[in-house]
């Protein structure tokens, strides 16, 4: 099988989406699969440096994603649906996916396939840019009712797909995504993280973008009911909403007791979760939800929401809490900073449950979407 992976969309900082790119074109050329990846010139340097980067055939498309002249989202759309489809007869593929939202959704003689990985950004319209947001408005839907398979990364997203994007059922499959970590950076001693981290002091580290969606502004007001020391620390790229967070945090009172951290290295992530007392993720959504299972895989006790693809992911692996309640939230964390015995128990269910969630799993799943594409009508 001849697949083409549309990857302009991995760049770097590319989150959750990137890490889901990478470690499929890894697990699919582990697979068997003949793979041709078409990239941006903002492909990173170190992706064409991964062990597994030699096995792709890799076409470089003469744009660039990140940012552009007016009109670039014409340009990136017109690669997309038009460009691919040219490029797919060419190599002799017999499918394309796009793993980040855009598929061709008119692919003669070539099967086409799309993952959703998440619609937050339909209900959060602040979560993009204007041009970004546009550029999504006019290529999601088109891209899915044009495939021939959707995949979606929960089954919260699969029922989101048919109800928000009109998608029948039987044309979504879920497949999830990877938890465990194969190969881990060295972890920053912690004296270098930056912390000022007091001797025996709990860390409580939520790994989430600065965003409305991620529900930080309730998690602030949880701190502030917990009367015990801690630190939070707020590790994820930085956004505007990050100045309202730190409003928050002074109106609160809890500003001392919070570290607003930006996007780290792989070392600096590594020593912040072997520094953690547990992580939290609060979020009133999610696709999937991977710093649950990344975690879990290091070790470390979750508390998290129990709503939406959180819940689904986490099962009774973590604490789960509502998260619309701060005092929920509250209640969850002191839990598990002062119940030694709680953390013990859900270190030894998060490393069962991150072991079902692996990469290879995560690419025999899609390979059996992609079977049932070529198989059908």
């Amino acid at each position: 099988m001849r697949v083409g992976l549309n990857l302009l969309y991995l760049v770097e900082r590319s989150g959750g989406v990137g890490r889901y790119m990478r470690e499929l074109t890894a697990g699919l050329v582990r697979s068997g699969v003949e793979v041709v990846g078409f990239a941006s010139r903002d492909l990173p340097a170190d992706v064409r440096r991964a062990d597994w980067a030699a096995a792709v055939e890799w076409v470089e498309l003469p744009i660039r994603v990140t940012a552009g002249p007016p009109g670039w989202i014409l340009a990136t759309t017109g690669a997309q649906w038009l460009g691919l489809p040219a490029l797919a007869r060419r190599h002799r593929l017999d499918l394309i996916h796009g793993p980040a939202y855009i598929a061709p959704p008119v692919s003669p003689g070539v099967r086409s396939i799309v993952t959703i990985p998440d619609l937050v950004y339909t209900r959060y319209p602040t979560l993009l840019d204007a041009r970004t947001r546009l550029g999504m408005r006019l290529t999601v839907r088109p891209s899915a009712r044009g495939a021939d398979r959707v995949i979606a990364i929960s089954r919260t997203v699969a029922d989101d797909v048919v109800a928000t994007l009109g998608i029948k059922p039987g044309k979504v499959d879920v497949t999830a995504l990877g938890g465990e970590v194969a190969s881990r950076a060295v972890p920053a001693p912690r004296e270098e993280l930056g912390l000022a981290l007091p001797d025996g002091t709990p860390l409580v580290l939520c790994v989430a973008q600065k965003r409305v969606h991620k529900n930080l502004q309730r998690l602030l007001e949880a701190v502030a009911q917990i009367q015990e020391p801690l630190v939070l620390a707020l590790v994820g790229f930085p956004t505007p909403h990050e100045e309202e967070l730190r409003a928050t945090a002074d109106r609160l009172g809890v500003a001392h007791r919070v570290r607003f951290v930006g996007w780290v290295s792989e070392e600096h992530l590594e020593g912040l979760y072997a520094a953690a007392t547990c992580c939290c993720l609060p979020s009133l959504e999610e696709g999937f939800g991977l710093p649950v299972l990344e975690a879990m895989a290091r070790e470390v006790p979750v508390a998290c929401s129990g709503t939406g693809a959180l819940g689904e992911v986490a099962g009774s692996a973590a604490e789960l809490f509502d998260p619309l309640d701060p005092a929920a939230i509250a209640a969850a964390l002191r839990r598990l900073l002062q119940d030694a015995r709680r953390r013990a128990e859900l270190v030894d269910r998060g490393r069962t449950r991150a072991a079902e969630f692996t990469w290879d799993r995560c690419a025999r799943e899609t390979l059996a979407v992609y079977e049932r594409a070529l198989a059908g009508p």
